[in-house]
C-alpha cells in the first residue's frame, strides 16, 4: 500500500552558528542549517516493507574539495514497524489532571521608564520626591543626622543601586510602587521598611559573609529562561534525608542559620540583576515538589513560612514566574487553603504541573539546553565536566507521535567528526543510529544497534563518529506506544 503523506517544512539557523542563507558556499570552520521537515502518515506502511530511512527530496548538491557545505539536517515522520504496545504512563493520573497548570495571563510589566503610562510616570516623580526629602532630613536612619547643622543628605544604597543616584533607583522604586499598586505613602512605608529591615539584619555584611551550610542542591541557579530571566531552583525533597533535615531546622539555632544562608544567597542573586531600564530584573522561581516533605514537618513549615513573609515584605517583585513540578495530591489541599486569599495577579504567576507533565511544562518557558539533566534537559550539573556541550549550544524539540517512527538525518558534506546528544523524555521507544556513505556502493555503517530505551534508562546518550567520507548520519526514533514522546537532540561538527 502507497504512503499518502502532508509535509511541511522550515528552516531554521542555530543561534551558535553562522548561516549559510541563500549565498554561495564560503570556505570556514564547519557549520550547519537546519532543515525541519515532518511527514504525517496517514495510511499505515505495510508490516512487509516498513520505511526505514528518510528520503530526502531535493538533489543533493555537487561538492569540490574547495567549496565548504554546512551540513544539513531532515526531520522525517513516518508509521512505527514496531508492534503498538500500552505505555506504561499511559494517561496522567487523576492528581495530575486536577492540578491547574496555569492560573491566568501574565505578562510581566515593563521595566523601561519609557513604557510608564501617564498616571504611574506621576506616581514615580511622587515617590522620588518623598525618598528626596526623606534622606534630606535623615528619615531612614541609616546615619544620624550631623549635630553641626549641616544639610548633607543622608546615603541610602539597596541591592547595590544608591538610591536617587541614577536611573536605576527609579527601577527599583518600580518595584515598590507596584507592590502597593501605586499608592505612593504606601510604597514609600514599605521601602522605609525594607531599609530598616536590611540595617537590622546587616545584609551588606551579610553578604560578604562566609557561611557555610549543606544547601547547594536545595537551592542552586541554573541557566535562563527564554526571555532571559536567571533561573533559580528549589528542590524541597532534599530534605527527605532525616541528616540533613536535622542538621538544618532541629532548634532555633539552625532555623536562623538557615534563613540567613537564604538571604545571602538570594542578595547574590539579586546584585547580578540588570537594574538599568529595561534590563532583566526578575528571577522565575522553580519548585520542585518530588518528595517534599509536605506540611506534616512543623520545623519546616515554620522556617517557611518566616521565609516567605521576610521575601513578601522586603523583596517586592523579583518573581518573574513561579513554577511547581513534579506537584504531589497534598498539594491540592494547600492550595485549596491558600487560593482564595491571593490576589488574581499573585495566582498569575504561578503555573503547576504533575510529575508526567513538568518536563514539558519547563521547555514552555526554558530551552532543553538550559534545563538540567535531572528536569528532562541536557544541561549538567555545573560540577561535572562536558567537554563537547555547553548551555550555549542549543537543541531541537520534535514530537514523536503515537505509533510512528521519526528520523534525524544530518547530512555532511565533508570530513568531521560529529557529536550528538539524544534523549527522548520517559523513553519507552527504540532506538539505532546509522551512518550511510554517498558512495552507491559502500556499506552503511551501524553506529548504535537498535536498542529499546526503557524509562529509567540513562537520560542523555552521547555518541560520536569520525565521517572520512561524504554521507549523512541518521538517528532513528520509533515510538510504538500510543503517547506521543517529546524528542530533544543536539549536534556539534567538528572538521578533521
Amino acid at each position: 500500500m502507497a504512503e499518502e503523506s502532508i509535509t511541511t517544512t522550515t528552516l531554521a539557523t542555530p543561534e551558535n552558528q553562522p548561516s549559510s542563507g541563500l549565498t554561495p558556499p564560503q570556505e570556514s570552520n564547519s557549520t550547519h542549517q537546519v532543515l525541519a521537515t515532518e511527514t504525517e502518515t496517514l495510511e499505515q506502511a505495510t508490516e512487509t516493507n516498513p520505511p526505514e530511512t528518510a528520503v530526502t527530496a531535493a538533489a543533493q548538491p555537487e561538492v569540490t574539495p574547495e567549496e565548504h557545505h554546512p551540513p544539513k539536517v531532515t526531520e522525517t515522520q513516518t508509521a512505527s514497524t514496531e508492534k503498538k504496545e500500552t505505555s506504561q504512563k499511559e494517561e496522567a493520573s487523576e492528581e495530575d489532571k486536577r492540578i491547574p497548570q496555569n492560573l491566568g495571563s501574565f505578562k510581566e510589566e515593563s521595566s523601561k521608564l519609557s513604557d510608564l503610562s501617564d498616571s504611574e510616570k506621576k506616581s514615580l516623580d511622587e515617590l522620588k520626591h518623598l525618598v528626596r526629602d526623606a534622606l534630606d532630613n535623615h528619615q531612614f536612619g541609616s546615619v544620624p543626622k550631623p549635630e553641626d547643622g549641616s544639610n548633607a543628605p543622608e546615603e541610602v544604597t539597596i541591592w547595590g543601586v544608591p538610591l536617587l543616584k541614577d536611573d536605576r533607583s527609579d527601577v527599583v522604586l518600580l518595584k515598590f510602587l507596584r507592590a502597593r499598586d501605586f499608592k505612593v505613602k504606601d510604597s514609600l512605608a514599605m521601602l522605609k521598611n525594607t531599609v530598616k529591615w536590611r540595617r537590622e539584619f546587616k545584609i551588606d555584611e551579610l553578604v560578604d559573609e562566609d557561611l557555610v551550610d549543606d544547601l547547594d542542591k536545595v537551592v542552586f541557579m541554573h541557566g535562563h529562561d527564554r526571555e532571559g530571566h536567571p533561573v533559580c531552583y528549589n528542590v524541597y525533597g532534599e530534605f527527605q534525608n532525616k541528616e540533613l533535615y536535622n542538621k538544618t531546622f532541629s532548634d532555633e539555632e539552625k532555623r536562623k542559620h538557615f534563613l540567613r544562608t537564604r538571604i545571602q544567597f538570594l542578595e547574590r542573586s539579586i546584585r547580578k540583576l540588570d537594574f538599568s531600564s529595561g534590563g532583566v530584573s526578575t528571577i522565575f522561581q522553580i519548585n520542585d515538589m518530588k518528595n517534599s516533605p509536605g506540611l506534616g514537618k512543623k520545623e519546616l513549615r515554620s522556617a517557611t513560612k518566616q521565609a516567605v513573609q521576610l521575601l513578601q515584605d522586603n523583596y517586592p517583585e523579583f518573581v518573574f514566574k513561579q513554577a511547581f513540578i513534579n506537584v504531589p495530591w497534598w498539594y491540592l489541599v494547600f492550595y485549596t487553603v491558600i487560593g482564595p486569599f491571593m490576589t488574581p495577579r499573585s495566582k498569575s504567576k504561578l503555573v503547576f504541573a504533575g510529575p508526567s507533565r513538568s518536563a514539558e511544562t519547563l521547555f514552555k518557558y526554558i530551552s532543553p539546553e538550559q534545563v538540567p539533566v535531572q528536569y528532562g534537559g541536557l544541561s549538567v550539573d555545573p560540577c561535572d565536566c562536558n567537554p563537547d556541550f555547553s548551555l550555549e549550544d542549543p537543541a531541537s524539540e520534535v514530537i514523536v507521535k503515537p505509533g510512528t517512527k521519526q528520523t534525524v538525518e544530518i547530512i555532511i558534506y565533508e570530513k568531521c567528526e560529529i557529536v550528538w546528544e539524544i534523549r527522548v523524555i520517559g523513553w519507552e521507544v527504540r532506538y539505532k543510529a546509522e551512518f550511510v556513505p554517498e558512495e552507491k556502493d559502500a556499506y552503511t555503517v551501524v553506529v548504535q544497534k537498535p536498542r529499546k530505551m526503557k524509562p529509567f534508562d540513562e537520560p542523555v546518550l552521547t555518541q560520536s563518529f569520525k565521517v572520512n567520507e561524504l554521507g549523512k548520519v541518521l538517528l532513528t526514533v520509533d515510538n510504538p506506544t500510543s503517547k506521543k514522546k517529546k524528542l530533544v537532540y543536539r549536534f556539534n561538527v567538528k572538521p578533521l
